[in-house]
């Protein structure tokens, strides 16, 4: 009988109960249902109630002649267990809070925090600080274009938002002045051997550039596969030794080009590698600006300099040297420093940085994970720590009141403790049940965002932050225009922010845009998402939110971002307290290593401030969706790739580009875009303010094909081709476009337009003869001025191609002469429906016919009838007169030397008319 008691026990205790009430991942030391563990048998009677099932059950495996008493007696015992196991379910959360914890305080601690040094930022000399132009760039030289080093310090200048060009080595120097002024500010040698080594004359102009602008160098020293003690530099009075290995590592808080940094004692972590040169000073001209120490036993006593300024005293030039790469957080830093002090100020990035951190889904998160009161008031205590470091430091709540009071007892104290506090925070609207705004209609959205808003107002929500962020970035970017309706007539929101924009990775290239007159900010993450509740769930565990904080992703993030928009959830502040912890800890170590003036504002200034940082970046730039896996899920689910055309007739104008759209449109397999009562065939999208009205506007002038495999839409807009911006707006939304480029005389073109602004009553036009249009000056009316350009500029044809060919590649472009699409139609289409591999072969032989009264092909309609253009198509004018054709051939002489030569490259024959041109 015992021994079937003992099988009994073991088969009956609840090790479903055990896993939701402790967590089997989170136990430590012996589970629960070992019955005869000491810990089990220590535990209080709420935390173990697989034992009173136990003895439950034993009072039912009696025998069958047990009395009535003994039943009432099992059967209270087995209410007593669900009451007993309802108050551990309210409990649930205390209890895990206890098994777990709190997170630990951060390890570190700052050495140097009260001997702050101001930075110093050098002012050029009067008689030279004019003589760079006003936006000087980086020159930056490289082994190649795809060089570790290379790529470090591009990330760094394009995360910083600071102009550069990089050139790879070679025979010859690109050029260095425009106009008797300087290009660039500072020079930087990925190799900086490779700077020792260039040839006599290249090295004379490089240096004679740095002295005559006041313009220093920054370079890198390679590492060796041997090691080199004493080696000394070619030129210099400078001795290295190289393949070191470097351990506590300081700065000298002397050095004179922190700026940006600062010296916050000594890193004994994450120090990178063995592959360091140190430097030996025997001359004044040198200053040490990092120094560390070797294990190795003739170094070990020595302070060994790895980073050091050259003041230029040998040879006229200022110089930094890093002895390491940009691997190490802080030569990031020092970089940035090097770059303002060498470029005497004129290349350096602001000291102020705006942090914000939001906290979405509150009231959304599951049961057990929430916040209770005590960490409300945690998440106080907190944000009054932080005001201390931060000016203006406020924690910014999203919500979402359909989920309020729905979690545990505890967690719904949490809720009401939240709204006893409504002053002490900022807020701002979710959707009423946190629903992804891409699946739904603007009425629908109105509704949510109206039940979400009546919810504040009830609860003494403030209404009027003008701020809104949509659940899972739904609807921001890629956009969808319901959302941005919605949210202006609801909320009245100004101002938004999402990471998608324009791609979610990489971190460092996210920006922002204005639509429809709202502010959309770059947001950040931090590993911080719904599922990190624990410190120990963090991706890596903490180990890597440590070594994201010290010197990591999230510390660069707010050092090379002036503003930071972080997202985090709800579930972030329970539990472990995982955020208070991050945000603390970041914070300190900002201040510590860095002389950032750190602040906080509310989100609607935080837009207005970020738009006056960067004015260029107000206009969007629409991505194409279907090329990133969560654009696509978070797009509105009615729309696709396949309503986008899949080339494009680029112009330019008067070049028969019309005629080309219309032959195109005969094919079976090829769908025209439909026409825009503004400016008939032509969408004029990319080039224009239509481009602000977003992708939606656009894709409703292309049928969506019943077999999209089978059909080619396609848009032809003749004003592209001279558009400054319009390559990269194509590049971006249509990165596999095939692009149509049709050219005739540039002169001819000229004349063209003028008689076409003729024929459409022009005032301009039709006051000032063709000769008086094309040698008008700038002091001459606005109106003349603007004829003239659209008369020359788009003739400048190898500019423009020039320009298309920096955002695609040739195998995506093709080149028609105009001439021979008027003279011999069908051999041109023939020819491009191969380029654009289009099936079926259509034959437009059977198609198309020479109408002698119009003086061109035409559309065969019938057999003895034609459809050609309209009216105004193969309009006859009189001749341009021999000096102003003489006029316009020497004008557009250069021109077509560039546009001969381009062909050449490209593999393309040269017309006739331009063989003509150049004789």
């Amino acid at each position: 009988m015992h021994e079937n008691m003992e099988s009994e026990q073991s088969l009956l205790v609840p090790s479903a109960v055990d896993s939701y009430a402790w967590g089997e991942s989170n136990w430590e030391g012996p589970h629960p249902s070992h019955s005869t563990s000491q810990s089990s048998r220590n535990l209080p009677l709420i935390c173990r109630p697989w034992r009173l099932w136990h003895r439950a059950t034993l009072c039912f495996a009696g025998s069958r002649k047990a009395s009535w008493r003994r039943y009432i007696l099992g059967a209270a015992i087995v209410i007593i267990v669900v009451v007993i196991y309802s108050v551990s379910e309210s409990s649930h959360r205390s209890l895990m809070s206890l098994v777990r914890g709190r997170p630990p305080e951060s390890l570190f601690r700052c050495n140097n925090l009260a001997n702050a040094s101001l930075p110093r930022l050098r002012v050029p000399p009067k008689t030279i600080e004019n003589r760079l132009r006003e936006d000087p760039k980086v020159l930056l030289f490289t082994e190649t274009r795809y060089s570790k080093t290379g790529k470090d310090i591009t990330n760094i200048l394009v995360a910083n938002r600071i102009k550069y060009k990089m050139e790879v080595l070679g025979k010859s120097l690109p050029g260095l002045t425009n106009l008797s002024r300087g290009k660039y500010g500072t020079i930087i040698f990925e190799n900086f051997e490779r700077y020792l080594q260039i040839d006599p004359w290249n090295r004379e102009l490089l240096d004679k550039y740095m002295r005559d602008y006041n313009v220093g160098m920054i370079g890198f020293m390679p590492s060796h596969e041997d090691t080199q003690v004493g080696a000394k530099l070619r030129g210099f009075p400078l001795y290295v030794h190289t393949n070191m290995a470097l351990e506590n590592i300081s700065l000298n808080s002397e050095n004179p080009v922190l700026q940006l940094t600062r010296a916050g004692g000594t890193i004994t972590d994450n120090v990178p590698g063995s592959e360091w040169t140190v430097f030996s000073l025997d001359d004044p001209t040198y200053v040490p600006l990092e120094w560390g120490y070797s294990s190795v036993p003739h170094f070990s006593e020595e302070k060994l300099v790895s980073i050091i300024l050259d003041k230029g005293d040998f040879d006229g030039i200022s110089r930094v040297l890093f002895g390491n790469s940009l691997e190490f957080w802080l030569h990031r830093l020092l970089f940035l420093d090097a770059v303002s002090y060498l470029s005497m100020g004129r290349i350096s990035v602001s000291l102020d940085r705006y942090v914000l951190v939001d906290i979405d889904d509150i009231f959304v998160a599951k049961k057990g994970i929430r916040m209770t009161a005590d960490d409300v008031m945690a998440l106080l205590e907190s944000q009054n720590r932080l005001q201390e470091m931060v000016p203006g430091w406020k924690f910014n709540l999203g919500f979402s009141g359909k989920y309020y009071k729905n979690g545990y007892p505890e967690e719904n104290v949490g809720d009401m403790t939240l709204l006893e506090h409504v002053n002490d925070f900022w807020w701002f609207g979710h959707m009423w049940g946190h629903t992804q705004p891409h699946l739904l209609t603007q009425t629908d959205l109105e509704e949510q965002m109206e039940l979400n808003k009546q919810f504040a107002i009830s609860h003494n929500i403030p209404t009027d932050s003008g701020y809104g962020v949509a659940p899972h970035h739904s609807g921001v970017y890629p956009v969808h225009e319901p959302l941005y309706d919605a949210w202006k007539k609801v909320w009245n929101v100004r101002v938004t922010s999402s990471e998608e924009y324009p791609h979610l990775y990489p971190a460092r290239l996210r920006r922002g845009f204005i639509h429809r007159n709202i502010m959309v900010l770059p947001r950040q993450t931090c590993g911080l998402f719904t599922h990190t509740v624990f410190i120990d769930k963090y991706p890596g565990g903490r180990e890597v939110l440590d070594a994201s904080i010290h010197g990591g992703e999230l510390f660069q993030t707010i050092v090379f971002s002036p503003v930071s928009i972080f997202m985090t959830h709800l579930s972030n502040y329970g539990n472990d307290r995982l955020a208070l912890y991050t945000f603390e800890s970041i914070i300190k170590f900002v201040k510590c290593w860095t002389n950032l003036n750190l602040r906080t504002v509310p989100p609607l200034q935080l837009g207005e401030k970020y738009f006056h940082l960067f004015p260029e970046e107000r206009d969007p730039i629409w991505g194409y969706p279907c090329a990133d896996r969560r654009h696509l899920e978070i797009w509105a689910k009615e729309k696709t790739c396949e309503q986008l055309p899949k080339f494009l007739v680029i112009g330019p104008q008067k070049t028969g580009t019309t005629a080309l759209y219309t032959f195109l449109a005969m094919h079976p397999a090829i769908v025209a875009n439909y026409p825009s009562p503004e400016t008939f065939e032509e969408v004029q999208f990319f080039n224009g303010k239509n481009y602000y009205k977003g992708i939606d506007w656009y894709m409703k002038f292309f049928p969506v094909p019943a077999n999209s495999s089978s059909k080619f839409l396609f848009e032809k807009s003749a004003t592209y081709f001279e558009g400054e911006t319009v390559p990269q707006r194509v590049r971006a939304l249509l990165p596999s476009v095939k692009l149509v480029i049709t050219i005739i005389p540039p002169s001819k073109r000229a004349y063209s337009w003028y008689h076409h602004m003729r024929a459409h009553n022009d005032l301009t036009a039709l006051q000032y003869n063709f000769h008086e249009v094309i040698t008008a000056t700038e002091k001459m009316p606005r109106q003349l001025r603007t004829l003239r350009n659209k008369c020359l500029i788009p003739g400048m044809y190898a500019k423009h191609i020039e320009r298309w060919l920096d955002y695609f590649p040739a195998s995506q472009l093709t080149i028609i002469d105009g001439e021979e699409l008027r003279n011999d139609p069908v051999y041109i289409m023939n020819d491009l429906q191969k380029f654009l591999n289009i099936e079926p072969f259509y034959n437009y032989t059977e198609h198309l016919r020479y109408d002698k009264r119009k003086g061109f092909f035409c559309q065969v309609i019938e057999e003895d009838k034609t459809k050609c253009l309209g009216r105004g198509k193969g309009r006859v004018y009189a001749p341009m007169n021999e000096s102003d054709a003489k006029l316009l051939k020497e004008y557009y002489q250069p021109y077509n030397i560039a546009l001969e030569k381009l062909l050449t490259r490209l593999d393309y024959p040269v017309p006739g008319w331009l063989e003509d041109e150049l004789q």
